[in-house]
């Protein structure tokens, strides 16, 4: 059986809900007569059969033929002041809705002028006000069949994602960038969305945009390419790195300061190992060598120091035997007759 209501009213203490429906569930019945309460910042929106009918703003209102023309439609039988008629009341919340939060629930992918390709996360704020009662109940709960707060909110962040993404493809900036373009980002969202919210009876007063961020692997993608940036010459930085290996190395007991290595091997080894990592970064190049008179190791042609021993190129040559000191242009060893080359 329907619920019949002679005192018609709602009072939210929290003023968080955009709107409620008296009854519940199903249709009340609405004596002629009854007093209908509606409280500041509120309306009272008639619903029936798909359709919003008549819409009452703050105040007392006594029920009557006078005041409800158009429910009078649905009374099917001769009315009087007792003479119920079935239908949905929504009060309709008419303050500002501050604060209101949106993000991107997934990942949105977009060209980046720099990066190639970004995977990015975009969060913010908005606030809105229901400026047509009747429309918003007709577009909200007859067309989308919402009237729960939470499913409202979740259809409205729906579309100022899409805005969103839409606005970001078109922007066409790296994600270097777009920190500096929050501003401009949130009003041309904000314009994009504004018709959407009109279409539904409600005004879009403000719309932020507080974060755009990269996802984690894209994170990464941007912090190797920081890092390269601040290496800048790779050649004098694998020399560096080189030159503070084999000082160390020259350091410790039984090192390559044992073979009479100290820093000038170390740059020298940092130099061919530049020098052979450029080579091969060119397309179809060959990288000559040389072998070590030393160790016998292959080592970059024109090396000055062997990279693996540590041994002195040109000059006096060292017997790979022995270890005596042979002339240069030597083919054998004075000393242990061991050939050189």
């Amino acid at each position: 059986m329907a619920r019949i209501f002679d005192v018609i009213e709602f009072f939210d203490e929290t003023g968080r809900r955009m709107v409620h429906r008296l009854p519940e569930h199903g249709s009340g019945d609405f004596r002629l007569g009854s007093q209908l309460i509606v409280r500041e910042s509120q309306a009272a929106v008639f619903f029936r059969d798909g359709k919003a009918l008549d819409t009452f703003g703050p105040g007392r209102h006594t029920l009557s033929t006078a005041n409800i023309p158009l429910l009078t439609g649905l009374i099917s039988i001769p009315f009087s002041g007792e003479t119920p008629f079935k239908a949905e009341v929504y009060f309709v919340n008419l303050r500002e809705f501050l604060e209101q939060k949106w993000g991107t629930p997934e990942a949105i992918t977009l060209r980046d002028s720099e990066l190639g390709m970004v995977r990015l996360r975009a969060f913010g704020t908005y606030s809105m006000q229901v400026n047509d009662p009747q429309l918003f109940v007709n577009k909200i709960v007859g067309t989308q069949g919402l009237y729960e707060t939470s499913q409202i909110q979740g259809f409205l962040r729906g579309i100022i994602i899409a805005k969103l993404t839409d606005l970001l493809g078109e922007v066409r900036k790296s994600i270097l960038d777009l920190p500096s373009l929050y501003d401009e980002i949130g009003a041309g969202a904000k314009a994009k969305v504004q018709d959407d919210f009109n279409a539904l009876g409600i005004a879009l007063k403000t719309l932020y945009v507080t974060s755009i961020s990269p996802t984690e692997d894209t994170a990464k993608a941007i912090d190797e390419r920081a890092a390269m940036g601040a290496i800048g010459n790779m050649q004098a930085y694998l020399q560096f790195k080189a030159a503070r290996a084999m000082t160390e190395a020259a350091a410790a007991p039984g090192g390559v300061a044992g073979a009479g290595v100290g820093l000038g091997a170390g740059v020298g080894m940092g130099a061919a190992m530049a020098q052979m990592m450029a080579q091969a970064m060119q397309p179809g190049a060959q990288v000559a060598t040389m072998m070590c008179p030393s160790c016998s190791a292959q080592i970059p042609a024109g090396s000055k120091f062997c990279p693996q021993c540590g041994a002195k190129i040109g000059g006096a040559m060292i017997c790979p035997n022995c270890k005596a000191d042979v002339p240069e242009g030597s083919k054998f060893c004075p000393n242990c007759g061991t050939k050189i080359a």
